[in-house]
């Protein structure tokens, strides 16, 4: 009777006797959890950032309102003819158009009719502007080839004492000086808000960062001790907080591009002159669109200085 010969015997395999490889460097830092914003940071990032497009606008608005108002009314002049007596005050309207007229530098003069006068003071003065028991002077709108400063008024000035007694001269520019510093100090107003809402978003993403750090310290530190760099430790935070300001910046965007148009909607419904000068230009368009960005990079810089700092603390 034959035997079977004896089975092969496996070799012993030496897995048991390797010991487990630790992670280490980059692949060490990759064990930190998923890092995020504490609680509703991305949200209060949107709110603040829809905050600052819609100042932005607003300021942007404004500039353009003024710049268009003061070009339009910069080289006009008004000249008014002071006189009591209808029919002296008409010889003297039609004397001063003659000596405007030959003055250098002048484009165009205009005598303004009477009846024109009446209608723009009736709201103001009902019947009684077409009563004649109230004296209106005589109008008359200059328009200048350049400027008109205080030396072409005086020059104005003087060719008109010597024809037309009791003529006064304004620049028609000075009429909305009190209009352009109200408007100035809103643009400031405006300005300081976006320094205020940078500001606060800083704080916040300075806060949240601080927290998310806390809360994974002692997984930092292990990894610390597995080979991992500071700098690999902190792109692991940043990579996270960098992707919630993300979508936290371009929401606020929306909104706040949405609650500008709404507002330019309102303010074309008035179709106002002088509204219609405040519009929005290309070049406006692309500061706005820069915000979502200077946002993110504001919250990168917060988050990146305050890694650092806690790292720096801790090891």
């Amino acid at each position: 009777m034959s035997t079977l010969p004896p089975l092969p015997v496996p070799p012993e395999s030496d897995e048991a006797d390797t010991p487990p490889v630790r992670p280490r460097g980059r692949a060490a830092a990759r064990l930190l959890p998923p890092t995020r914003l504490t609680g509703p940071i991305p949200w209060v990032i949107a709110i603040l950032i829809a905050l600052v497009v819609i100042a932005a606008a607003g300021g942007l608005a404004l500039r353009n309102l003024a710049t268009s108002a003061s070009a339009g009314l910069s080289s006009a002049v008004s000249v008014q003819v002071i006189e009591p007596n209808p029919d002296l005050r008409t010889q003297r309207g039609e004397a001063a158009v003659k000596v405007l007229t030959g003055i250098e530098g002048v484009t165009a003069v205009r005598l303004v009719p009477e009846a024109e006068l009446v209608a723009m003071l009736e709201p103001w003065l009902g019947e009684a502007a077409a009563s004649g028991d109230i004296p209106i002077p005589a109008l008359i709108d200059v328009e200048l080839g350049r400027s008109a400063g205080p030396a072409e008024i005086k020059r104005i000035e003087a060719a008109l004492a010597a024809k037309v007694p009791g003529a006064r001269v304004d620049a028609q520019g000075d009429f909305l000086r009190p209009v352009n510093d109200a408007l100035m100090a809103l643009q400031w107003l405006a300005l300081g808000l976006i320094a205020l809402v940078a500001l606060a978003t800083a704080a916040a993403v300075w806060l949240a960062a601080r927290n998310a750090f806390a809360s994974a310290r002692e997984t930092v530190e292990i990894m610390h001790l597995l080979g991992a760099s500071q700098r690999q430790i902190s792109a692991v935070f940043l990579r996270d907080v960098v992707r919630e300001a993300i979508f936290g910046a371009v929401l606020g965007a929306g909104l706040g591009v949405g609650a500008v148009w709404l507002l330019g909607q309102q303010f074309a419904a008035l179709d106002s002159g002088m509204v219609s000068g405040g519009g929005l230009v290309l070049a406006d368009w692309l500061v706005i669109a820069a915000i979502p960005l200077a946002g993110v990079l504001l919250a990168l810089v917060t988050a990146r200085i305050t890694i650092a700092l806690a790292l720096r603390d801790m090891l």
